[in-house]
């Protein structure tokens, strides 16, 4: 993935395709989305595990929704690729694209969802630094218990539109274990074009619609693989899906994940 991505990342100055990058600098290093620093404060209700949970649920240690409206902050320097409330069980979302430099000197992309919002601060194809406000806690308008929803994605073409792609690590890092091993990153000041607009709105299909709905010329970005494996994230009318993470959240279930610590 990083070698894919590394020959995308144009240094600055090389033209590119108007309206399908943006220069970025290279992140220096990622922290949690919560609790800055460290998620101080707060705990995972429920971790990252492939073909089930695909993030990780931030809860307030205060209890119930004392959370609500919590500052949101970015987990690293950036960009951001989408900023949307699409409803059903997203909600308010915002995602971040960031590039860095891996400790071998590979540079790679990966992006970061924030999601169940309850105010977005941060709008499309905004530069954003690392522990930014990106938006305030909340519960999809009290679909949940209040709560973030936190991904981190190896495929740069998921988007809102996880269905349409395998529900595992060939996808998806487990959060907290991306960002204990990225804490600090060699940086520069040099920037980069980072690829944005690449993947299709909520529902639908079309690689080359931009995030704001607009046709756009497609962006090579890396491939991965795209079949589908295990329960569709976005259920049919009459799944209870959704009323069954309800359920268990508000009985205060603790999932810790494939990475328990901090």
């Amino acid at each position: 993935m990083a070698c894919a991505c590394a020959a995308l990342l144009l240094p600055s100055g090389v033209s590119a395709q108007s309206g399908s990058t943006i220069r970025v600098r290279l992140a220096d290093g990622f922290d949690f989305p919560v609790g800055k620093p460290d998620a101080d404060g707060y705990y995972k209700a429920r971790g990252y595990w492939p073909n089930g949970h695909l993030g990780e649920d931030w809860n307030g240690r205060g209890g119930g929704d004392s959370d609500l409206g919590a500052p949101i902050y970015a987990m690293g320097r950036g960009v951001v690729i989408f900023s949307q409330n699409i409803g059903v069980g997203w909600g308010n979302c915002i995602l971040v694209r960031h590039i860095f430099r891996e400790a071998d000197g590979r540079l790679a992309m990966v992006d970061s969802l924030y999601a169940h919002l309850h105010e977005r601060k941060v709008k499309l194809h905004e530069l954003v630094e690392k522990g930014q406000l990106v938006g305030t806690m909340g519960g999809n308008n009290g679909m949940y218990p209040v709560h973030l929803h936190f991904e981190v994605r190896k495929n740069l073409h998921i988007g809102m539109n996880r269905s349409s792609f395998a529900r595992d690590s060939s996808n998806y890092y487990s959060p907290t274990a991306f960002i204990n091993a990225r804490r600090v990153l060699s940086s520069s000041t040099q920037k980069y074009d980072v690829p944005v607009n690449n993947f299709a709105p909520y529902g639908r299909a079309l690689a080359d619609t931009s995030s704001d709905g607009t046709r756009t010329a497609s962006v090579d970005v890396p491939s991965f693989n795209t079949t589908t494996s295990g329960t569709k994230d976005e259920p049919k009318d009459g799944d209870d899906f959704w009323s069954r993470l309800k359920s268990k959240m508000r009985g205060g279930q603790v999932t810790p994940g494939t990475e328990e610590k901090r």
